[in-house]
Formats: C-alpha cells, structure tokens, sequence
C-alpha cells in the first residue's frame, strides 16, 4: 500500500523559513551521499559504526577497535542520519519536509532540534530494548520524524494534506492520514514475526511517535493552540480527488 503526503496547505504563524527541518534535510542527504561514496566494506564499517546496534548501546559486546568511532550510547544519536537506501532516505525526507516546518514553527528553531533528537533517541531505545541481543545495526530518521507526525497530529488533526493513495492523489485531513499510518505501525508491530518484517523497525517507530505526542504538551509555549482550536483557522474541510496521470505528475 502507497500512502504518502505530498504537501500540506497549513501556513506557518512564528517563523519564515523553517532552517532546522532544513539543515536535518541536508545533513541526511549529505551523509547519505558520502555513504554511496564508499566501496561496500567501507560502508559496512561506517553502518557498524554510527547506527544503533542494541548489543554495543548496552555494553554486551564491543566493536573491533578499528571500526569503533564513539560510544555505544551515541549512536542513538547517530544513527539517526544514516540511511539504508536511496528509497528509504526519500520517504523519510518526504515526511520531514511536509510535517516537519509545521512542528518547528510551533516549538522554535532550537527547540525543535531539541525534539527531533530526543524523539530520535527514544525510538532507537525503544528498538534497542526488544531484543538487547541484536547485533544488526538500525539506521534511519524513521523513528525521530515518527515523532514529528505524533506532534503534527497533536497540533493540526485538521490541516488538509495532499496524499498520495495508490494511484490516486487526494486531499484529506491529517488525522485521517496520519492515524492510518499509526494504525499500520501498530498492526505490523504485533505481526506474529515481532515487529521487524521485511527488515522495519515498527517498534522505533511507536516509540518515536508516542515520544513526539508527549514531548509536544511538555514542550509547548502558553499561547500554542492544540487539536486546532482556533476558530480562525483557514483549512478548506472538504476532500478532493484526482487522478495520478503519471509517476510524477502531480493536481494543480
């Protein structure tokens, strides 16, 4: 199933230009060109050595010295800038440039670098936890943008957002969306294979999501509006439809 936001018609009220969602943004990207840059076994030992690897994060083992670069705990940090693949960058940054200036309007620039990696870190513990014996590392923004549709939901349930839905492209409210998504988390979390299908780590992403839905009540400012509750607010209610002509084709 294809499910994935395209834009959003929700204008920022604190900030012009969201430089944080940005900067996350290019360091991914950056990070992931160098990755590409490498023959397979530097890539392997750059992967060992900066994503979350749960037996290393609580001490268990050790990385060979050669490869070790920082602490086991930092990686819950690190990892979350790495990538598994070109497609697996694309749909993460696809969330994060939608959602994310939205959340860093309503928290700040620093703040929301703040929120990003502590939900981030969460997710890849939470992970970590289910099995501490893994020795497979975790890479990804996956669990720290989780965070940020878990704060998005809190916020704007009512902001429309251009979807695509198979070959379909429509525009529907953000709960709609974004509750499927947390109901497919959730449904492929408690799968019989434990979580971890098709090489996905449902769990961090719960754990992200439910960090993001938290952080954002202990993290808000005394006139942040949540659930949009302003009366004033200009989202359009009603959902529209068109067709997808091609790959890349797009409404208008």
């Amino acid at each position: 199933m294809i499910i994935l936001p395209l834009s959003d018609n929700n204008p920022l009220r604190r900030i012009q230009r969201a430089y944080i969602t940005l900067l996350i943004l290019f360091l991914c990207i950056g990070v992931f060109v160098y990755q590409i840059s490498l023959n397979d076994r530097q890539e392997m030992a750059f992967i060992h050595a900066f994503g979350a690897i749960p037996t290393v994060i609580f001490g268990v083992r050790e990385l060979p010295p050669e490869i070790t670069q920082i602490p086991g705990w930092a990686t819950l940090i690190s990892s979350i800038f790495l990538h598994g693949g070109a497609m697996h960058l694309a749909g993460n940054m696809l969330f994060l440039w939608v959602l994310g200036d939205n959340v860093e309007d309503e928290l700040g620039h620093g703040y929301f670098m703040f929120f990003f990696l502590i939900c981030g870190a969460v997710s890849a513990l939470s992970h970590s936890l289910l099995d501490t014996s893994s020795v497979i590392p975790m890479v990804g923004a996956s669990g720290a943008i989780s965070g940020i549709i878990g704060a998005y939901l809190i916020l704007h349930p009512k902001a429309p957002i251009k979807t695509l839905f198979w070959w379909f492209i429509i525009e529907i409210p953000a709960w709609l969306l974004l509750g499927l998504w947390a109901l497919i988390q959730f449904f492929n979390a408690l799968s019989p294979d434990g979580g971890s299908s098709a090489g996905i780590a449902w769990w961090a992403h719960i754990g992200g999501f439910a960090t993001g839905a938290v952080l954002i009540f202990m993290f808000r400012k005394k006139d942040l509006v949540l659930f949009d509750q302003d009366k004033d607010s200009p989202y359009i209610q009603k959902p529209t439809i068109t067709m997808r002509r091609g790959p890349w084709s797009s409404s208008r």
